[in-house]
């Protein structure tokens, strides 16, 4: 294990909800609407998440909980191995706060910012706008007394019932009086058959710049979604047609022959690629949206320039390219549209507010420092399945020769910044 002398701050780790954000924190009349609205139900023999009343099952191993699988000292090929066929427990510091201290303090993590599991997939596709306010303060409460426990170290991202605005900015400015919210979730999609260029969601950022929170930005696989609300659910779609498949000849009446006379060409489906691949896709394409229509195209950056925003989750060195393509559209393409759009985006850019998280194996930000030093900040995705530590992360930049004090503001100072953290060392 590597040895550090400055604070690291996890910039994308995850809690998984507990039951009791639904049978202690949601307010009573709801507990029966809001269990119909949104719900994980993890079985013996299945799992699925329910929204608006529809469940939409996992496909994997139910003995596998890869949301919540890695424990410190695990390594990728650790949680590769393990046996599908035996029951694998959930990692204990994904919903207890003491647990999840210990494993920070093993993980060489001093502090961290907490993202939801569960309420990431589903909160933003919930339909009653009242059921949804419910349940973003139950989540909200929830977490506030889960971060208390440690207050100089957990920090969380908070629900807003977006369905209905004056809900959303009422929440906002609730939780923005408790110390341990340090930015206000969304979820790159569709919501309501819109996207986030709508002009409906202007008071949000307006709100949320004025408050001084960050707007963090962190996708999901969706692969418990309908198709329509983000780039997983359609990734998914074609993988599970990505089959290999053999072609046979079939005559007039026998198997697998078409509804004419004579030969007909047939397939025999053999087995699909057996993993989702959303997880591979999803979470740069739908950043890569909302930046280039939302932050850029909607010129939302330009309108509020004193919005910090986080894009979670998703890669960092996506990013130039996005910037070099907008820079050519706009300086040739004719725009007509609502707002103006400057056509230097490159430099709006650097003069923006908005940090890309970056994980432990990304190399390109290991070989363009100058780059990417004070635009990321580091997440470990705690405790999904492909997490890393801090400490893998320190290894990995200075094995790439990358200076000492670079290092420490790529891992904690850049995040400290942006969440308005006073950063503190306990490992």
């Amino acid at each position: 294990m590597s040895e550090k002398s400055f604070a690291v701050f996890d910039s994308d780790s995850h809690v998984v909800e507990s039951p009791d954000v639904w049978e202690r924190y949601l307010d009573p009349e709801y507990q029966t609407l809001g269990r119909h609205a949104l719900w994980r139900e993890e079985g013996r023999y299945g799992a699925y998440l329910k929204v608006n009343g529809r469940m939409f099952r996992d496909t994997r191993s139910a003995n596998i909980p890869r949301h919540a699988i890695w424990r410190p000292g695990m390594s990728w090929a650790d949680v590769g191995a393990l046996d599908p066929d035996t029951r694998h427990t959930a990692t204990e510091g994904a919903s207890d706060p003491l647990a999840r201290l210990a494993d920070m303090d093993a993980m060489g993590v001093d502090q961290t910012f907490l993202y939801p599991t569960w309420f990431a997939e589903g909160f933003h596709l919930v339909e009653d706008p009242d059921v949804a306010w419910a349940l973003a303060r139950a989540y909200n409460d929830w977490i506030a007394d889960f971060c208390a426990v440690a207050p100089d170290r957990l920090f969380a991202a908070a629900m807003l019932p977006l369905q209905n605005l004056d809900f959303a900015i009422a929440e906002l400015r609730r939780v923005s009086g408790l110390a341990c919210f340090r930015g206000a979730f969304l979820r790159p999609m569709f919501l309501e058959g819109r996207y986030f260029t709508h002009p409906v969601y202007e008071p949000l950022w307006a709100a949320i710049e004025s408050l001084g929170l960050t707007l963090a930005v962190h996708p999901t696989a969706g692969l418990w979604n309908p198709e329509w609300t983000s780039h997983g659910p359609f990734t998914e779609k074609v993988k599970n047609r990505l089959t290999t498949r053999a072609p046979m000849m079939a005559t007039a009446g026998g198997p697998g022959a078409g509804g004419g006379g004579g030969d007909a060409m047939a397939f025999q489906s053999g087995p699909g690629i057996g993993h989702p691949i959303a997880e591979i896709l999803s979470p740069w394409l739908d950043n890569h949206m909302f930046v280039a229509a939302t932050l850029i195209g909607f010129a939302v950056m330009q309108r509020h320039p004193e919005m910090k925003v986080v894009m979670a989750h998703g890669k960092a060195s996506w990013m130039e390219e996005v910037i070099e393509k907008m820079e050519a559209s706009t300086r040739t393409l004719p725009l007509s549209q609502a707002y103006a759009v400057r056509t230097d985006p490159e430099v709006m850019w650097d003069e923006g507010r908005v940090l890309l998280g970056f994980d432990a194996e990304e190399r390109l930000v290991r070989k363009l420092p100058d780059t990417f030093a004070e635009k990321v900040v580091w997440g470990s995705r705690y405790p999904h399945h492909d997490t890393t530590s801090a400490w893998d992360a320190i290894d990995a930049l200075r094995k790439s020769d990358i200076a000492e004090d670079t290092i420490a503001r790529m891992l904690g100072g850049n995040a400290a910044a942006q969440f308005e953290v006073e950063l503190s060392q306990k490992v």
